[in-house]
């Protein structure tokens, strides 16, 4: 089934083309024919959009199919990122793909208002010559406030500094020795509206951050200082900066994005001199828009394609860098999983993921991997990475993780524990590689079968026979058998286990016939691939 991908606002063919290259996928472009997006969201698999449509929790809800939305550009205020996590939908963004042609508009914004190019131009225009009128002033020995130290505001530091300026900036989520290396000196917010000769905004918009700049924060900046913002309109209080420019408390502000947009043309904004405003330019370069459609579109194909989440904005601490590393460490979790609940049968209780291997990262989103496969295993629909720990805590399923070393012999190794109330199931996979996995434990059993399509997992006494029984049924029942494993007796040395690997899913009579052989003691199986 071909997976469809609707494109709700106009999105730059470089990354377009990329999905259309696909052919397991079906691109639908929207842009301008808004009134198509409800129907074509019944079918859609994933939704880009930028600015111009606002995906609320109803929108949402008129797609079932959809695991992906994604944003091309950097913020996602205008996503009910909630609404989807609840629903297991991954939200996508392209951070770093107009990071060049955000800071260069700041800065152009703030070198045209500190010389008054705009205004001059606008003079000359009218036929006249008026020197004195238009003096500005230099940035060589100014100091730069950014509020916001993250790839914008860095490159805006990097290129402020070769002008000459003093940067500094206020960002609690910064450690100190990163500030160090970018020196750039850390301070509280407070102190550095009083400090800067300009401020130059550079954070998302959340419910802490809105109107950040209200009348009290304005009132602690130089009445020589000016404000530039390319980062979100609502970062402002529009009226409390017009009430300081026109008072003289604020030399001067250069603003390239608005709250709400359109800005209205009756806005107070429009009229006041010193305000200069841009249209939501930042990331307006033809270089920026073909970086963010190719990024936010590999990104939406792979996610669909791979279930590789880069740029997940809900996926929180885990990166798109550990995302591509780990995607083959992260598809065996979810197959020991599967395969775990498959053996335990009945309700789930706990799980606990253990990891050995090399990798810090690794921990947390191999045990969110794995839950997701217990869950997907447990029927539960609409279930991945995002909301897998949510929805285990609906359930009243107790998650853990535990890290230590790897199992002998292998670099990189998971084991999922499931319980229920009337058994413990512990399952052992190992990495071969990047893509490669094993199954190289069964509670304790030593097997070594590939993670991957239908496995059998029969206990049996230890005698001979049995082996040759449960193939001959298997092939009378036309069932290829791709790996066997017989593991050695336990302890007692009466019980042995052995992990089948076969062509297709088992049905149900065949797995009873099994069990009814002799010296079978108990026959279970799992769809690793969860199809």
């Amino acid at each position: 089934m071909r997976r469809v991908v609707v494109v709700a606002d106009r999105v730059a063919d470089a990354g377009l083309d990329l999905l259309r290259a696909e052919p397991e996928l079906e691109v639908v472009p929207l842009a301008g024919e808004a009134e198509r997006l409800p129907a074509e969201l019944e079918r859609a698999d994933a939704l880009i959009v930028r600015s111009d449509t606002t995906v609320t929790e109803e929108l949402i809800g008129l797609a079932p199919r959809l695991t992906v939305i994604a944003r091309a550009g950097v913020g996602v205020d205008n996503i009910d990122v909630e609404a989807a996590t609840r629903r297991g939908i991954a939200v996508l963004n392209a951070p770093g793909a107009n990071t060049v042609s955000a800071a260069e508009h700041a800065l152009a914004l703030l070198m045209a208002l500190v010389r008054r190019i705009p205004w001059a131009a606008h003079s000359m225009s009218a036929g006249e010559w008026n020197r004195k009128q238009f003096a500005g002033t230099e940035l060589r020995g100014k100091t730069l406030g950014l509020v916001g130290l993250g790839r914008v505001g860095i490159h805006v530091a990097t290129v402020a500094r070769a002008f000459g300026m003093k940067v500094i900036a206020h960002d609690p989520f910064l450690p100190e020795p990163r500030a160090s290396e970018l020196r750039i000196e850390l301070k509280p917010l407070e102190e550095l509206l009083s400090a800067a000769d300009v401020v130059s905004l550079h954070v998302p918009l959340t419910d802490q951050t809105h109107r950040l700049m209200n009348r009290e924060r304005l009132g602690m900046m130089k009445p020589t200082a000016v404000l530039v913002n390319t980062a979100r309109g609502g970062l402002v209080d529009d009226d409390a900066l017009v009430a300081a420019v026109e008072a003289g408390e604020l030399a001067g502000a250069a603003l390239d994005v608005f709250e709400p947009e359109p800005l209205p043309a009756e806005s107070p904004l429009r009229r006041t001199e010193r305000i200069l405003l841009t249209p939501h330019l930042a990331a307006s370069t033809s270089e920026a828009q073909e970086r963010v459609a190719s990024e936010i579109c590999s990104n939406v194909r792979d996610a669909l394609l791979e279930g590789t989440l880069r740029g997940a904005v809900n996926l929180p601490g885990v990166s798109s860098e550990v995302m591509a590393r780990l995607g083959g460490t992260l598809e065996l979790a979810r197959r020991l999983g599967r395969l775990a609940v498959g053996i335990v049968r009945g309700r789930v209780q706990s799980v606990e993921v253990s990891y050995g291997g090399s990798d810090d990262a690794a921990p947390r989103p191999t045990m969110l991997a794995a839950v997701e496969g217990v869950l997907s295993a447990m029927g539960v629909d609409a279930v991945s990475l995002v909301n897998a720990a949510g929805r285990a805590e609906q359930r009243g399923m107790a998650i853990g993780r535990r890290v230590g070393h790897a199992i002998s012999g292998f670099e990189t190794t998971i084991g999922v524990s499931v319980q229920t109330p009337e058994r413990t199931v512990t399952v052992d996979g190992a990495m071969l590689g990047e893509h490669a996995g094993r199954i190289v434990r069964i509670d304790g059993f030593v097997v070594d079968v590939p993670a991957e399509g239908h496995v059998v997992v029969m206990r049996n006494r230890d005698v001979p026979g049995v082996v040759g029984r449960v193939g001959s049924l298997l092939g009378e029942a036309q069932i290829n058998i791709a790996s066997y494993h017989q593991s050695r007796p336990d302890e007692s040395g009466n019980e042995t286990l052995a992990a089948i690997v076969v062509a297709q899913a088992l049905p149900e009579e065949v797995v009873e016939d099994m069990e009814r052989l002799e010296d079978v003691l108990e026959v279970r199986s799992a769809s690793l691939n969860g199809d």
